[in-house]
């Protein structure tokens, strides 16, 4: 069977590639190891996570939060069965979806591990050992990735659990160490958290989120603080051994010293992600790597002619829009078009509550790059909707170029925060500057206000502090 386009993987970005390519007139197939597409994403990863965020968030409201608002309820109870229930059926509704898309594009798919034998032929391997070597024109690796494991701390997916096993947990524990203070870890403790379940999170560096603005994160761990969440930074662990009533860590400084215990129901294993590039082929067929991604240039292509490659496995945040960004570009570039990502303007979210959402450079990356700037920052506790909501916490940042204005980063702290990042993302797409932002009505009474008023800040003429 001979094909324009066979990509390997149907996650976020090999599914939208896929169904792109179609849409362009090339006749294409996806190979993928799971039963279902969706890639870690929609299967065990952003979805599920998400289901049982908004579920949790649901939950801590119910117990803690309608009183104030005049609402008298008997103290809820966790039906934790039912609430993998929801997950699951959020899962499989998602999952379902993409195998229609692909269907209704004609896009055929193939369920096994691709190898890539040489360049233009792909071996589908099925579980029962059969394969079949495929032909095609050009190939796209978009596997994505797998969980980074630490060493001395080995991962069962019972007591010590990567993220996988974080969303299959039986029963709420009663102590939860989190080893990552990143997005992962943060989002899957504050679930746990809500449940009932005391949360520790362990981070080798001085601070929380990494790689994200420094005055979010401060903020940030505060807001998590004054919800239970406790946190040990500076420190690493060096060895967990899992018993039948728990898990002790050997937790020492950072730079090393003296170690101490700590003790644990679970413990989560939350320390980053890697490419996920086994059983591919890449090597025997000459596919240039570089500390464990696929080198790709500005076209997606990799040094082997027909050989492309997206996502997770490839330079950049691994991120599924960002994935799905790239999948329509190389589809766009393999059909004769021009397909391009810009890569200052792809929003971050923690889907926590509140929500941490950031797009283009933080305060640290400018600085570190010598660009003078300038900053608008507003509280939500200045804004009327945020007061009546009872979501208070947080804030907006805007950093705009000194010279030009035009904005280079937007930050936001705050409930609400994955979708208000929208406007800033597509300012940014459009070089605007931040007298745009502050120039462009916002509705009264919105949580978005607090957007135009960071903008308004930024030449000092905020109206509301």
């Amino acid at each position: 069977m001979s094909y324009d386009l066979i990509i390997i993987g149907t996650g976020p970005g090999g599914y939208v590639c896929a169904i792109r390519a179609a849409q362009l007139g090339l006749k294409v197939a996806v190979v993928e190891k799971r039963k279902t597409h969706g890639g870690t994403c929609l299967n065990i990863g952003c979805i599920p996570s998400k289901a049982l965020l908004h579920a949790s968030e649901m939950f801590d409201e119910a117990g803690h939060g309608f009183a104030a608002l005049g609402i008298d309820v008997a103290k809820p109870k966790l039906n934790l069965k039912q609430m993998m229930v929801h997950k699951q059926e959020t899962v499989d509704a998602n999952v379902n979806g993409v195998a229609f898309l692909l269907k209704k594009n004609k896009v055929e798919s193939f369920t096994g591990l691709g190898t890539i034998t040489a360049p233009g032929k792909v071996q589908v391997t099925a579980d029962d050992g059969s394969s079949q070597v495929l032909e095609t024109k050009a190939i796209v690796i978009a596997t994505g990735s797998d969980v980074t494991p630490l060493p001395g701390v080995a991962i069962d997916e019972k007591q010590i659990v990567s993220s996988t096993g974080a969303l299959e947990l039986e029963k709420v524990p009663g102590k939860v160490v989190v080893i990552g203070a990143g997005v992962i870890g943060l989002e899957l403790g504050s679930v746990w958290r809500r449940l009932g379940a005391e949360v520790h999170v362990i981070e080798y560096l001085d601070r929380i989120l990494p790689g994200m603005d420094a005055d979010v994160a401060k903020q940030f761990q505060r807001i998590l603080g004054k919800q239970g969440i406790t946190f040990q930074l500076g420190s690493k662990v060096t060895a967990a051994k899992a018993a039948k009533k728990g898990v002790t860590l050997t937790v020492e400084h950072s730079a090393g010293g003296e170690a101490a215990s700590i003790e644990a129901d679970i413990v989560l294993v939350a320390i980053g992600r890697r490419p996920y590039t086994e059983g591919l082929g890449l090597e025997a067929a000459g596919v240039a790597m570089e500390r464990g991604r696929v080198v790709i240039d500005n076209h997606f292509a990799t040094n082997v002619p027909g050989i492309y490659a997206i996502g997770d496995v490839v330079r950049g945040p691994m991120l599924a829009h960002k994935a799905e960004d790239e999948g329509m570009a190389v589809a766009e570039i393999l059909a004769g078009k021009a397909g391009h990502v810009n890569y200052d303007a792809i929003p971050g979210v923690v889907y926590t509550f509140p929500e941490v959402a950031t797009v283009g450079k933080s305060e640290e990356d400018l600085k570190a790059a010598g660009i003078a700037y300038n900053v608008g920052k507003f509280p939500f506790t200045a804004n009327g909707r945020a007061r009546a909501n009872r979501a208070t916490d947080g804030f907006v940042k805007v950093l705009a170029d000194a010279t030009t204005d035009r904005v280079l980063g937007v930050h936001i702290v705050g409930a609400g925060a994955g979708e208000m990042i929208h406007e800033a993302v597509v300012l940014m797409e459009f070089g605007g500057s931040s007298e745009d932002l502050a120039r462009s009505t916002h509705a009264h009474p919105t949580m978005s206000e607090a957007v135009k008023e960071a903008a308004l800040a930024v030449e000092k003429r905020a109206i509301h502090i």
